[in-house]
């Protein structure tokens, strides 16, 4: 009696607008635990408002407790926490959680394989790689929420890097698939806790960072102890994406799956255009590094290895091959389409 007194005070306090989504009253509400790849200066930005906006509208029904990086598990254990049911839901890219997929090395940064945010969508969207995504997740009982558009791949470090040959012997906080390609370039790609890296920088561990755009750099203190910012990238923008165990999925009624779907697109959003002004108002007005660049004809011995490297990882299963083949197909479209998608600078 006093749940349903409960149920008809508020319908009456509702009065003649819309129910809110059903939730059972007397039971708690469903609880999920989300771990990020981000520090907590980080998260501010790039996860914490969706999931307050979540929290806000879910209500009684659901709520997601969200934890930072390293927090609950290393980063590295993130995709088998969630696969076992220890974590919900998880923020990261492929590639850093090294989840065990046919995907995984196009996650975080693939060389080259975007120029600008709005390729990474498009691709997902358009041009079928949020199915490739969804087929092998579900393989592996995840579910692949959505993709999104994050931040550039630049060089922030110690000493300027000028050309190529700058690159022989930094060591570098880097991605999985970052640092096997630059490598050849004679990068020692490093392996930390994020919540290190600062100090390592500062110890002389690690010269430098590429994990990052400029936005970053500033926003979690990198900017603080590295000199230098290299305006090449590898990748105009990282591909990364919203996971869940598919047993805590499929128990949510279809309502709170399409809220998580909105809010977690309102967060790709968010980090596109956040990452979009600020990568070029630091340039402008930051005064915390110098910038500098390597010429275009030696950076272009960087983009040709790229495109050799993309046939290396298409020889090595028949998922990755189609994966390359998007790509290849989407670049070609843009080059032809010319300016504003693709053009060739002079």
């Amino acid at each position: 009696m006093t749940n349903r007194r409960k149920f008809l005070t508020g319908a009456a306090a509702v009065g003649t607008g819309a129910l809110a989504a059903p939730a059972v009253h007397g039971q708690s509400p469903i609880t999920w635990r989300m771990q990020t790849y981000a520090g907590p200066a980080l998260a501010e930005h790039v996860i914490k408002p969706a999931i307050d906006s979540f929290n806000r509208i879910a209500g009684d029904q659901m709520q997601i407790e969200l934890y930072y990086a390293d927090q609950l598990v290393p980063t590295s254990e993130l995709f088998r926490s969630m696969q076992r049911g220890t974590i919900d839901a998880v923020q990261s890219d492929d590639d850093s959680m090294q989840s065990p997929t046919e995907v995984t090395v196009f996650g975080g940064y693939f060389p080259f394989a975007s120029r600008y945010s709005l390729d990474v969508p498009v691709l997902f969207n358009q041009y079928g790689l949020a199915e490739i995504w969804d087929e092998e997740y579900s393989k592996v009982g995840v579910k692949h929420i959505s993709a999104g558009a994050w931040d550039p791949c630049h060089f922030a470090t110690k000493e300027p890097i000028r050309s190529l040959a700058d690159l022989q012997g930094k060591r570098v906080f880097t991605f999985p698939t970052a640092g096997r390609f630059l490598a050849q370039f004679g990068v020692v790609p490093v392996t930390l806790p994020w919540e290190d890296i600062e100090v390592a920088v500062q110890t002389g561990e690690l010269d430098g960072v590429a994990w990052s755009g400029i936005t970053e750099d500033y926003t979690v203190g990198w900017a603080d102890v590295t000199n230098y910012f290299l305006t090449n990238n590898i990748s105009g923008a990282w591909a990364g994406s919203f996971f869940a165990n598919m047993d805590r999925w499929n128990e949510l009624p279809e309502n709170l799956q399409e809220l998580l779907r909105i809010t977690f697109d309102s967060s790709h959003y968010y980090r596109q255009w956040w990452y979009w002004g600020g990568e070029a108002a630091l340039r402008v007005r930051g005064e915390k590094m110098e910038l500098t660049s390597i010429p275009d004809d030696e950076w272009d011995q960087v983009e040709r290895a790229a495109r050799e490297f993309w046939d290396e990882i298409a020889a090595e299963s028949e998922v990755k091959a189609r994966v390359v083949q998007i790509l290849k197909d989407y670049n070609e479209t843009m080059q032809q389409a010319g300016r504003p998608y693709r053009y060739t600078a002079g």
